[in-house]
């Protein structure tokens, strides 16, 4: 019998999702991203957790929604106050990209970062992987 017989049921299938789901309510870490619905914080979230490690991004995640803690802040904000406060997370064109989005949402979707996949995809920076992320944890 090969791999390709062993297709799951759909029975199998409910209880594997079941049991991935409490095992991960009983082990997730706890996160500053975590448990929100605000797809510009979440957005910036997944820019930050893009090649860099996930307990260096906790650290500089508040203090960047400190700083920036609407869309519209980090749009109004100059390049250099942005790019300040991502010293230490490297890869500095996801800043710009950030940056360069943020003021395409407050110009072309009034300050609303975008909820369907094409619209949000059209922003700078966010490829399928990230719009995805963006848009499913956002909009449960």
């Amino acid at each position: 019998m090969s791999l390709e017989d062993e297709t799951p049921t759909e029975t199998q299938f409910r209880a594997f999702r079941t049991d991935l789901l409490d095992w991960y309510d009983e082990n997730k870490r706890s996160m500053p991203w975590r448990d929100i619905d605000d797809p510009y914080r979440i957005w910036v979230a997944e820019i930050m957790l893009q090649q860099t490690r996930v307990d260096t991004v906790r650290d500089y995640y508040p203090r960047f929604l400190e700083a920036f803690p609407t869309v519209e802040a980090l749009a109004a904000a100059e390049r250099d106050e942005v790019l300040k406060h991502w010293e230490g997370l490297g890869f500095y064109a996801r800043a710009r990209h950030l940056h360069e989005a943020a003021q395409h949402v407050v110009d072309d979707h009034q300050g609303t970062v975008p909820d369907t996949m094409e619209a949000i995809r059209d922003l700078k920076g966010i490829g399928p992987y990230t719009a995805a992320a963006v848009l499913s944890i956002a909009h449960q």
